[in-house]
């Protein structure tokens, strides 16, 4: 089963439910960070990494020999990665999406591939979890990209935690796209709300059951909760404002070993996500 983790902005805790609820379960179980512009998750994990992977998409490659200016690559890409421009085919390889259709169209098969690095999978364990993320190379712009090769590695033989990148935008569709249940995380507050409803709306237009965790549950005020009833979105789990939590989040420890019955209170949020994915 995959469960994501999400939120409609950054800051919610989201990073921190993953990570707790991974560490709470007492089987084998994958957590995969997919937010691989900032990934975090390994500041509270402290995976031992024993595999590292350089992660390439192909890029058009032209040879000038070949090419008799005809501007087909430059007409299909939707991208605007090739062009010609007088007697030179230029390309933008940050805006290739790699759809191979320059080459198709090439009448003299001018147009070859090369790889281009755009980040790194990284993969170890943490205890009896499983651990992947993924690093962005700072400038490129293809996330989702790197986020589906890392999906790629996902075993069917384990409950698998996906961190998902905040927002609600492709890297995030990315992600949570064939999770069994989207968990949204969210704090009771104005702009919690907001972001809230616009992922509540992306994770019902891909089909996805999904519940809501509120943290800092004693700030803000109740109209979270107004909006989860009148939606019929279930309330698995509320975190206090607590300084306990707050504390140990700063020294990048595990709320589950330094605040009491925080434990017990994320094994029973698994039980409850089990109970809705099988209604």
């Amino acid at each position: 089963m995959i469960i994501s983790v999400a939120s409609g902005k950054g800051g919610t805790g989201k990073t921190t439910i993953a990570t707790n609820l991974a560490v709470s379960m007492d089987q084998p179980v994958q957590l995969v960070d997919c937010d691989v512009e900032e990934p975090n998750a390994h500041i509270f994990m402290k995976p031992q990494i024993t595999l590292r992977l350089a992660v390439n998409k192909m890029v058009p490659s032209v040879d000038m020999e070949l090419c008799d200016l005809c501007e087909a690559c430059g007409k299909i890409c939707q991208f605007s990665a090739i062009t010609v421009i007088g007697k030179k085919v230029l390309t933008f390889p940050d805006m290739c999406h790699s759809c191979k259709g320059c080459m198709m169209v090439c009448p003299n098969g001018a147009i070859t591939e090369s790889p281009l690095e755009i980040g790194v999978i990284e993969k170890g364990r943490s205890g009896f979890v499983e651990f992947i993320h993924g690093c962005l190379k700072v400038g490129q712009p293809m996330s989702a990209f790197l986020i589906n090769k890392i999906k790629e590695d996902f075993t069917s033989d384990k409950i698998t935690i996906i961190d998902a990148p905040p927002g609600t935008s492709c890297p995030m569709i990315s992600a949570i796209k064939g999770s069994d249940f989207v968990l949204l995380v969210t704090e009771p507050t104005p702009f919690g709300l907001n972001d809230l409803v616009l992922a509540v709306k992306t994770v019902r237009a891909l089909k996805i059951p999904c519940g809501i965790v509120i943290n800092r549950c004693d700030v803000g005020d109740m109209k979270t909760h107004e909006f989860a009833e009148k939606e019929e979105i279930p309330i698995l789990m509320e975190t206090p404002d607590s300084r306990q939590i707050a504390e140990a989040y700063s020294r990048g420890e595990m709320i589950i070993e330094r605040v009491p019955g925080m434990k017990n209170a994320f094994r029973e949020l698994f039980k409850r996500i089990i109970r809705e994915v099988r209604k």
